[in-house]
């Protein structure tokens, strides 16, 4: 199955601060985008955005499914859920008073998910060897990289097409920043993924981002066609590289 997000002209907000000015973003099928820039220039506001959390004010986001076009903007996020698309949120949002195992199975909620519930839980326990040590203990009693794991078997527990990840290094250790970006890639391939991901930092996010686009002050500055163009772009080099 064929999936792409493609959002045109997107204004979006919180009350009267406007954060979104016009942005526009696509995402193409088996692609990792990745979407730079500082806290508070906007990249959380699109993935809100994107998954129903805020509703913009103008412009579109729509998902192409097989030729199919839906309209995101009204949909609530169990039905973005529905639709195949899975959030890996900042800071990861998990239930700490639950255990991994219930963390996990919240993520099995969707129709589609809950025919292949056992694969799906299996392929996770594999892909993070801990979770499967520690399935009983409380998701809250984890340290900051295992609750990651956590949120990406979450995510995963949904058998989503599109996977957006905002700010996995948040809070990580570089060490395990490193890991968790492979694994990541690693994800994208064994799970036949479309990946959209925000992320501050560039010298990670640059191994696996097919290309991207750096937003400052909620507008899209540059759209690199590849992971070369941004490497090679001045406001990369000025901000990220220090050049």
């Amino acid at each position: 199955m064929e999936n792409r997000i493609l959002i045109d002209n997107l204004v979006a907000g919180y009350g009267p601060v406007q954060v979104l000015r016009g942005i526009s973003v696509n995402v193409e099928p088996g692609e990792t985008v990745v979407l730079l820039g500082s806290n508070g220039n906007g990249k959380s506001t699109l993935i809100n955005s994107i998954m129903g959390i805020i509703r913009p004010t103008a412009g579109t986001i729509i998902l192409e499914r097989d030729g199919e076009r839906i309209d995101l903007i009204g949909k609530s996020p169990d039905q973005i859920v529905g639709l195949g698309i899975a959030l890996v949120p900042e800071g990861r949002r998990l239930f700490p008073a639950l255990t991994i195992e219930e963390n996990l199975m919240l993520g099995a909620y969707r129709q589609d998910a809950r025919a292949v519930i056992d694969d799906n839980l299996e392929f996770c326990l594999e892909t993070f060897p801990v979770l499967r040590e520690r399935f009983k203990q409380l998701a809250g009693n984890m340290s900051g990289g295992e609750q990651q794991m956590i949120a990406f078997a979450r995510a995963l527990m949904s058998a989503p097409s599109i996977l957006i990840v905002d700010e996995p290094s948040v809070g990580l250790a570089p060490i395990l920043v490193n890991r968790m970006i492979t694994k990541i890639k690693e994800l994208k391939t064994q799970r036949d993924l479309t990946i959209l991901m925000a992320e501050q930092n560039f010298n990670q996010a640059i191994k696996i981002a097919d290309r991207g686009y750096i937003i400052v002050h909620g507008e899209v500055v540059f759209e690199g066609k590849d992971a070369d163009e941004l490497k090679n772009n001045e406001l990369i080099k000025q901000y990220y590289l220090g050049v």
